[in-house]
């Protein structure tokens, strides 16, 4: 026999407010469903457990034995419930969260710090693999990915940033190979880019104002990670696609030069993705906060 603890809740209720009416204002129920869903339980347990006067309610022999094991579901009910609210109230707890490496080395590193010091009480794993990993049979809390997210009802996303791609190249590359004046020219360069590659392949679409170019160009570097991109670029073999805030040191010290400096790439999107259930936990609400807040201004910065 399969017994809903929540009638069991509402039968030591009950007996607590000593009226059917006060128990149906402790737990926001109208009367009539209190009354009915206890008259539905004694029914499947086949015995009275109260017995109803116009003045009082009377436990039963049957009921008084019961009620021992309904206030346990009582107590169980309000233990779990207080922890909720502590957990809302001061964030807690292990967080385990997926990333990309070069993401995390050069936009997260103090926005991590930040958070390790607001939130004592959270301990972080991160796992920055280039795997895209399975939140939820991998009992992940959030990932940051970008671009576009494929369909998953299993999964829910909030927007926290934008990254700007552009073309860089050495000085020592360009003074020998020279500039592009066009993207048109990009077909006579050496070009090192981010996945996919289709057919020996890259597609790389540029936007300049409204106008945009859209081509399928040969690779001679594919790489999933911009840093290294950029860290080749700047070596003298090619020019590469990277985002700005990667490229800005290497800029700043002259080993990288902006190639075809009014085009760019469409700006591509950073999610936190998250299981998609009702309740979210405190500790990856507040995460969640924290990268939105630090990336209000990410389109500005570059990131």
């Amino acid at each position: 026999m399969e017994i809903d603890p929540g009638d069991l809740l509402l039968f030591a209720r009950i007996v607590e407010c000593g009226s059917f009416s006060l128990a149906a204002e402790r737990v926001q129920l109208p009367k009539s469903t209190v009354s009915r869903r206890i008259t539905l339980l004694e029914g499947k347990l086949g015995e009275r457990l109260l017995q109803r006067t116009t003045r009082k309610l009377v436990l039963t022999e049957f009921g008084a034995s019961l009620l021992e094991h309904a206030r346990k579901v009582a107590d169980e009910t309000e233990a779990a419930g207080a922890l909720a609210q502590h957990r809302q109230g001061a964030p807690s707890g292990l967080l385990r969260v997926s990333m990309p490496a070069d993401f995390a080395n050069v936009a997260m590193s103090a926005i991590l710090a930040e958070f390790m010091h607001r939130y004592p009480a959270i301990s972080l794993e991160l796992d920055l693999s280039p795997r895209r990993v399975d939140l939820v049979a991998e009992g992940f809390d959030l990932a940051i990915r970008m671009g576009n997210l494929p369909d998953d009802a299993t999964l829910a996303a909030r927007r926290i940033t934008f990254s700007s791609l552009a073309l860089y190249a050495s000085p020592k590359y360009t003074n020998f190979r020279g500039l592009p004046e066009h993207p048109d020219d990009l077909f006579k360069h050496d070009l090192l880019s981010l996945p996919p590659r289709l057919n020996g392949l890259i597609r790389w679409h540029l936007l300049r104002g409204k106008t945009s170019w859209e081509r399928e160009l040969p690779v001679r570097l594919l790489a999933n990670s911009p840093e290294l991109l950029v860290r080749m670029a700047a070596t003298g073999i090619g020019i590469g696609a990277s985002t700005e805030a990667i490229a800005r040191p290497y800029v700043q010290t002259g080993e990288l030069v902006r190639v075809l400096p009014e085009w760019g790439f469409p700006e591509v999107t950073g999610w936190a993705v998250f299981p998609g259930r009702r309740l979210m936990p405190a500790k990856t609400r507040v995460f969640i906060d924290t990268l939105e807040a630090a990336f209000a201004t990410g389109r500005s910065a570059g990131m």
